[in-house]
């Protein structure tokens, strides 16, 4: 497994965790579409992101690498204030969960989250959403070639 690789996988499996003691939980996924009906806890999808810089660290070889993968979490309620509520509160969950454990169980060296971006969702036949793209950034350290 590629670094970046267990790097996206551990951050996904804190989520999970983190996440799970919410009542009710949201759907913590990797790499799903978003579903025309959403679970009541809302749904969080992390998504792979791309490699911001590689950077060269000579002798022996290897390569500072910073991801920026996504977190893209999306809620609906019954109200506009609902939505914004809950996705509000899932968003400290989720930089608290990352920020309690920067290195994510010794998969990187540092976890970095961003500020969110938001929109508004709306599905046909179904209650209007609220969802918000979360940059999480992750650095860490390969041996021979970025892609290791």
């Amino acid at each position: 497994m590629s670094m970046r690789e267990a790097a996206i996988a551990a951050l996904h499996g804190r989520l999970v965790a983190a996440l799970a003691t919410r009542n009710p939980a949201p759907l913590v996924v990797r790499g799903e579409t978003v579903p025309q009906r959403l679970p009541p806890g809302g749904l969080v999808v992390i998504r792979d992101g791309e490699t911001v810089e590689e950077t060269a660290i000579f002798s022996p070889l290897a390569w500072a690498i910073e991801h920026r993968a996504e977190i893209e979490v999306t809620v609906a309620g019954a109200t506009p204030a609902a939505r914004t509520a809950l996705l509000d509160a899932l968003l400290v969950d989720i930089a608290a969960a990352i920020i309690a454990d920067r290195t994510l169980s010794g998969a990187v060296e540092w976890a970095q989250p961003g500020a969110p971006g938001f929109e508004d969702v709306e599905f046909e036949g179904a209650a209007a959403a609220r969802a918000a793209l979360v940059p999480v950034t992750v650095f860490f350290t390969v041996a021979g070639s970025p892609l290791a």
